[in-house]
């Protein structure tokens, strides 16, 4: 349904976002998404920590898992933290 899409978000404006939580405390930024090939859920890697992208680590939460902001500037990872991001298994891409 085209009118159903207009209201979608697009990754191009999705990736580069900011994560905050529910105190808009930032916590991340959206680095990529992923859409896994046996589940078919899509996962956003977002990269904690570090300073002007040096010594950040990147983790996938499940995208489901994010709210966009009320200004849609940005999504929302209710109860989360940098050091519960940090604490996450690193996710590496795929060579």
């Amino acid at each position: 349904d085209v009118k159903m899409l207009a209201t979608g978000l697009r990754g191009s404006k999705i990736i580069g976002a900011d994560v905050v939580n529910e105190n808009k405390d930032t916590i991340g930024k959206i680095d990529d998404l992923i859409i896994s090939r046996d589940d078919h859920k899509d996962y956003a890697v977002v990269s904690v920590g570090g300073f002007l992208g040096m010594g950040s680590k990147l983790v996938a939460v499940n995208y489901d898992d994010l709210q966009p902001t009320s200004n849609n500037n940005g999504f929302v990872l209710a109860g989360a933290t940098k050091e519960s991001l940090k604490s996450l298994p690193e996710y590496k891409y795929a060579e």
